[in-house]
């Protein structure tokens, strides 16, 4: 039996399963997701012959808007309490698992853990279970050529824990999809965190510069009090903070913001900008609409926006945004790179990234 574990945000494991499911199927790859509800894990099971590494290899993690992580399962180990190294062993020597096919084993534990022990446990079981790996030639020594996986175990509990292995090039930056980010005490929002996020997702780290570098110019459309205008500013760029509601005054202090008072989806610039950034809770379909205007009119080069999703019918409203979206850009006969992810920092919105590359 084929499987793989998705990792996505806990109440959304429908989403990231369905969302596989039609993926894969479009491959040619059939299967069905069993979600761990609330749990933020899915397990999807092909039913055709194809491996699911080879799926992987057929799907890049960049293209699941859902999924944050994900790795190939090679099954459930029992862990009893007097030799949980040695039950890891065994396992991975029944599944026949090749040392030379990675050098590392990770640790992870369900992002909803309350059990402050099972996380310390896995802090300090890493190292004497990477040490026996080793010695018994399931993992291969450090230094050589790059690994073409890293061995994974997910401790559900201390009693049962998931194994499997993620392939290099495909999974995610962060463990799990969790960027360890700090919340600065200047910030006048948390929602700061998730443009810093999405810029961390969607430009590589070595392109930083060229993107948001150079004293660009930019508008935050929707911008009190002001957390994505201090993301900006951050990177020195001068900022159009457009909204009716009162902007922090720090902000305000530092010369780079102009205050626009008017509302996000009828103002535009006078000349084109680089930056347009939108973190208004309306409709998605309006801001999708929104996101056209400003990039098929040449108003800005990039564009990241959130869209707000409803209770219900989640995953299908995705779908018709994206095709809206899709649509609209090809219409425009412009080429565009387009790139959408359920952050960890999102809640019920997906960020969505634009960049005009004509």
């Amino acid at each position: 039996m084929q499987q793989l574990m998705l990792v996505c945000r806990p109440g959304f494991e429908a989403e990231a399963g369905q969302e596989l499911v039609d993926l894969a199927a479009a491959k040619g790859a059939f299967g069905y997701f069993q979600p761990v509800r609330n749990a933020g894990l899915v397990r999807f099971t092909l039913s055709s012959e194809e491996s699911a590494e080879h799926l992987m290899a057929r799907l890049h993690l960049d293209n699941l808007v859902f999924t944050r992580d994900w790795l190939v399962l090679l099954g459930d180990c029992s862990l009893p309490a007097k030799d949980r190294v040695g039950a890891v062993v065994d396992f991975l020597k029944d599944a026949d698992w090749a040392g030379s096919f990675a050098e590392r084993v990770e640790i992870r534990v369900p992002e909803t853990n309350a059990d402050r022990d099972l996380g310390n446990f896995a802090r300090k079981w890493a190292a004497p279970l990477s040490r026996t790996l080793k010695q018994a030639g399931l993992l291969v020594s450090e230094g050589g050529l790059q690994p073409r996986a890293r061995l994974e175990v997910f401790l559900l509990n201390f009693e049962t824990a998931v194994i499997g292995y993620s392939l290099t090039g495909n999974r995610a930056a962060w463990l799990s999809g969790i960027p360890r980010l700090k919340q600065q005490a200047s910030a006048p929002s948390r929602s700061a965190l998730k443009l810093e996020e999405a810029w961390k997702v969607f430009i590589p780290a070595e392109y930083w510069l060229d993107y948001l570098g150079g004293g660009k110019k930019a508008a935050d459309l929707g911008a009190a009090p002001g957390g994505w205008t201090w993301q900006l500013v951050q990177q020195g760029m001068m900022v159009t903070a457009v909204d009716n509601g009162p902007m922090n005054a720090e902000l305000m202090a530092t010369g780079h913001v102009e205050h626009v008072q008017a509302d996000g989806y009828t103002w535009q610039p006078r000349r084109s900008i680089d930056w347009m950034v939108c973190d208004i809770v309306d409709k998605p379909r309006r801001t999708v609409d929104l996101a056209l205007a400003w990039v098929t009119g040449k108003l800005c080069r990039y564009t990241v926006f959130n869209l707000k999703l409803p209770m219900k019918k989640r995953y299908e409203e995705w779908l018709v945004c994206r095709e809206r979206l899709l649509d609209g850009l090809e219409k425009a006969e412009l080429n565009c790179r387009v790139r959408a992810r359920h952050l960890y920092h999102d809640r019920e919105e997906i960020t969505c990234f634009i960049e005009r590359l004509d």
